[in-house]
This record gives structure tokens, C-alpha cells and sequence, in this order.
């Protein structure tokens, strides 16, 4: 299988970039994005080019690390897929592709396709703990939750973290990804004595670190590898202003 791919390179966040094109005309149409990369640093460090940067991890879809835009798309061209879930099939043979890191003012380029997100790791700090009592583990049915109750946390709390939320929307907001994190623990008992502080202290450390303002497009959820329901951005902003 044959791909014509033209990867953004950028040696740091200060530096300027560009595109860069490069021809493989070897590759199985059961590798993976990632593994397309892999193959093509194999033969850059062979011969004595830098490699292309890339975040990696899991390649199962899990960890949220691998994201980037391939062709516009965020993450993928395949719905609510992750990078690393998008195999070559996808594409045809000689298709020619471009590869981007994600475009935001609170996620700036590291190098090439990768990109910090460490303002998600400040945002996630600011919420804080829960309070339990200490010693032995409560007996699990001693609070009782309903299940649908149970099921919208669970789903909230099923967010990665990948930023494709960010990288998919006008604004650059990050209003889905801190309204799951609110969510899941605001919906449980465990989580509501701390809920006003938390839903505060997580907004505006979110507005601090220079997201955007959500629009309600519903572009986040549209991108989302984990299907997170925008109804989290209601369940926030309904926490926020009960605290205030």
C-alpha cells in the first residue's frame, strides 16, 4: 500500500513549522496510524534524519495519548475513533494524507505532532478529593445509587482526556472534557460535599489556563472517542451557579 504523507514538523514551540512530505510505498493496510509512524521513523533513524514526534501509549484507545488531526479530522476520520484505533484501510491505496498536531492556544506544540496537555492535569488538581471516612472499605451496597444515576456518572467518567474536545472546537473550549470530570462526581454521593467548591475551582482554572467559551456546536461531542454527552456541560454550568 502506498500513502503520500505530509506531517507538520516543528523542532520546538518557538520555532517555525512545515509541512514535510514523505513517500511510503510499503505499508499493510492492517497498521495502524501510529504503526504507519513507527514504520516511517524505522527508516528516518536509518537514515540518520530525525524521527518524528508523536505521543503514544496504550494504542488501544485508552489512554487518551495519541491524538492528533489527520486530514481535518481530530483523531480520526472514522467516528468516535482515537488515532491509534484508525487502521490504513481506512484510506485508499495512494491517497495522499496531512498530518497535524492539534491547534489551540492552551495545548502549544511541543515538537512535530505532539503537543502539552498538562492544563488538563491543573484543571483535574483543582477539583481536589473526596471526603471518606478513613480504615476499612465501606460495604459496596451501603449507599445506595439508582442505575441510571449510576450510568450517567459512569459515562461521564469514561472521558480519556485526549483534548480532542479542544482540538475539534471553534473556541478551543474545554467545556466538555471539565464538565465530565464535574459530572461523574457530582451525580454520586460521595462527591457532593465538596461539589460547589469543586465545580468552581475547576471552571475557573479552566478559564485561566485560556480555553475558549463553549458555543454549544456540539462539535465536541461529535469528535468524542468516548461519546461524552454535552448534557455534562449543563450538569457544570448548573453546578457553578448554584455555588456562587
Amino acid at each position: 500500500m502506498k500513502l503520500t504523507l505530509n506531517i507538520w514538523r516543528q523542532s520546538n514551540g518557538q520555532a517555525k513549522g512545515k509541512f514535510e512530505t514523505y513517500i511510503l510505498e510499503d505499508l499493510d493496510s492492517h497498521m495502524s496510524v501510529p504503526e504507519m509512524l513507527d514504520h516511517l521513523n524505522d527508516k528516518l533513524i536509518k537514515n540518520r534524519k530525525d524521527p518524528v514526534a508523536f505521543d503514544s501509549d496504550c494504542r488501544e484507545g485508552i489512554c487518551g495519548q495519541c491524538g492528533f488531526v489527520i486530514n481535518g479530522h481530530v483523531q480520526s476520520p472514522e467516528e468516535h475513533a482515537t488515532t491509534c484505533q484508525t487502521h490504513l484501510r481506512s484510506f485508499k491505496d495512494g491517497d495522499v494524507l496531512y498530518l497535524e498536531p492539534f491547534r489551540a492556544k492552551a495545548f502549544p506544540i511541543k515538537k512535530d505532532l505532539c503537543v502539552d496537555r498538562t492544563a488538563f492535569d491543573r484543571i483535574i488538581a483543582k477539583g481536589g478529593y473526596i471526603s471518606v471516612n478513613t480504615g476499612q472499605a465501606p460495604e459496596a451496597n451501603g449507599i445506595l445509587i439508582g442505575h441510571e444515576e449510576a450510568e450517567k456518572a459512569f459515562d461521564a467518567a469514561s472521558c480519556i482526556g485526549c483534548g480532542a474536545c479542544v482540538a475539534a472546537c471553534k473556541n478551543a473550549s474545554a467545556a466538555l472534557f471539565t464538565s465530565a470530570k464535574i459530572s461523574h462526581l457530582s451525580m454520586l454521593p460521595q462527591g457532593k460535599i465538596e461539589a460547589k467548591k469543586r465545580a468552581v475551582a475547576m471552571v475557573e482554572q479552566m478559564d485561566k489556563e485560556g480555553f475558549g467559551a463553549c458555543s454549544f456546536t456540539e462539535a465536541c461531542e461529535a469528535v468524542c472517542p468516548q461519546s461524552i454527552s454535552i448534557s455534562n456541560i449543563v450538569t457544570m454550568n448548573r453546578e457553578f451557579w448554584k455555588s456562587r
